[in-house]
């Protein structure tokens, strides 16, 4: 979908699109930003590579396109080391959470650690995202990934030698908060230079697929992990997981850096790309929408822990067994979003809105535990449709120069994470799990009935 308003003068020219045949202009027609010719690298030769072998045109919905964008080896690298990657992030958070909640029995204390990596996000995610508008963005995914796993080691180590406390937690999920605010614009904006724009929507919901996955299977064997060999075993294998990442984003070719009009200081950078968000009213509109779930969905995910052992009366196990119930529901969803393709995305994205909110209200008024299990697969589908569909609609129309800074703007929003996960863990601890639960339901249903009804574009969207 086209951008509400025109792009500014200065503009530049997208990456050409490896989904589309090769165009008359060829890499010898580029310029520099000084107008000069440029030779041709082997960066542009490895992206005119991707554009001469792609294959014909696959259909754009139904099931047989459901897995089309892994056909792409590029693509397919890269999802694999997500695979890899956010499955030592859903281990490390059931390690980290119970370590926490072992350590100071403290509620609010295990939500601070857990929000603690949102708030480098606050201040540093536009500075990744204009980063990653100016450099070789798989070259920023591999320093991410190598900082995730020296986190890891470093931990595995503290625990092993008996000198962790719960301040070396909050202190790596900080340093961790640091990394992700320039790794994940990096790992968002490179997916089009890899599959372009028409199989956009496709490869960010199999994206959504490998992270549901992850979710599915990595926090039951953390949970198990945790229960049988300690913490320390389960740090070093989040280790691995993170090196094993590192080697599958080495396997990408070197792709052309964003191509910028002028050279400009990076706070230009990021006051465009603020600018091009703001002329795009169907952008401010998802990202305030985005903003809402945010503040409300996720803070029960990171109290999860104390809702496991305080209302349930269950231990890690459980705790893993209930993420990963979820992980099912996101991943079925993100397999539908992908077979779907562009019908009624917009209805589809206010409705999971909806489903998150009926699901958090169900948590706080049934106290079984089997039965809570079945209300996670609910959750998972509506976070896996707030996640891709959200994200859809906003790559869709970005322009591949500023991709790196609208996403930018994305991932710092999930830093506003601890003004909901803070005051949820403080309201557990003062009024109770169920009570506090209710009232984000509550509100996270008010939220979907005000975007439907003020949202007349965002309904009309296929």
């Amino acid at each position: 979908m086209a951008p509400d308003s025109e792009p500014a003068p200065d503009t530049p020219v997208p990456h050409t699109d490896p989904s589309q045949p090769p165009s008359s202009t060829n890499d010898s027609s580029r310029t520099t930003a000084r107008g000069r010719a440029a030779p041709p690298t082997r960066q542009a030769a490895a992206a005119e590579s991707l554009s001469r072998t792609v294959l014909p045109a696959p259909p754009t919905s139904g099931w047989r396109y459901t897995f089309s964008s892994l056909s792409d080896p590029n693509f397919r690298h890269l999802w694999l080391g997500l695979i890899f990657m956010m499955s030592g992030m859903q281990m490390q958070m059931i390690a980290r959470g119970f370590l926490v909640w072992e350590i100071t029995g403290s509620a609010g204390k295990v939500g601070l650690v857990g929000a603690a990596g949102g708030i480098p996000m606050l201040g540093l995610a536009l500075f990744g995202g204009a980063v990653a508008d100016r450099v070789e963005r798989k070259r920023l995914i591999q320093i991410g990934q190598a900082v995730f796993t020296g986190i890891a080691v470093f931990n595995a180590i503290s625990i092993t030698t008996e000198t962790l406390t719960w301040f070396h937690l909050l202190g790596a999920s900080l340093l961790q908060g640091v990394m992700w605010s320039f790794l994940a614009p990096a790992r968002q904006a490179i997916i089009p230079q890899l599959v372009g724009k028409r199989m956009l929507s496709n490869a960010l919901a199999l994206n959504g697929a490998g992270f549901s996955t992850a979710i599915l299977v990595a926090p039951t064997i953390g949970g198990l992990l945790y229960a049988v060999f300690g913490p320390a075993t389960v740090y070093y294998i989040i280790a691995a997981m993170g090196l094993t990442a590192f080697l599958l984003t080495n396997l990408l070719p070197r792709l052309d850096r964003p191509v910028l009009p002028t050279k400009t200081s990076i706070l230009t950078d990021i006051k465009a790309g603020l600018s091009y968000i703001r002329r795009n009213n169907l952008l401010v509109a998802l990202l305030l929408a985005l903003v809402s779930t945010v503040l409300l969905a996720l803070p029960f995910k990171f109290l999860l822990p104390v809702f496991v052992n305080e209302v349930y009366q269950r231990e890690s196990g459980a705790f893993g067994l209930m993420i990963s119930m979820m992980g099912l529901g996101s991943l079925t969803g993100s397999l539908v979003f992908a077979a779907l393709g562009r019908w009624r995305r917009g209805l589809l994205y206010i409705a999971t809105i909806f489903m998150s909110g009926i699901a958090l209200l169900l948590v706080a008024t049934v106290s079984l535990y089997y039965a809570a299990i079945g209300i996670m697969v609910l959750l998972g589908l509506g976070d896996a449709g707030r996640r891709v569909l959200n994200m859809v609609l906003i790559m869709e129309q970005v322009e591949d120069a500023y991709q790196g800074r609208v996403m930018s703007v994305y991932h710092m929003i999930f830093g506003f994470m601890p003004l909901g996960v803070l005051p949820a863990g403080l309201a557990m601890d003062r009024w109770g799990e169920q009570n506090t639960i209710a009232v984000l339901g509550v509100l996270m249903v008010a939220t979907a009935v005000l975007v439907l009804a003020t949202q007349k574009g965002l309904r009309a969207i296929q």
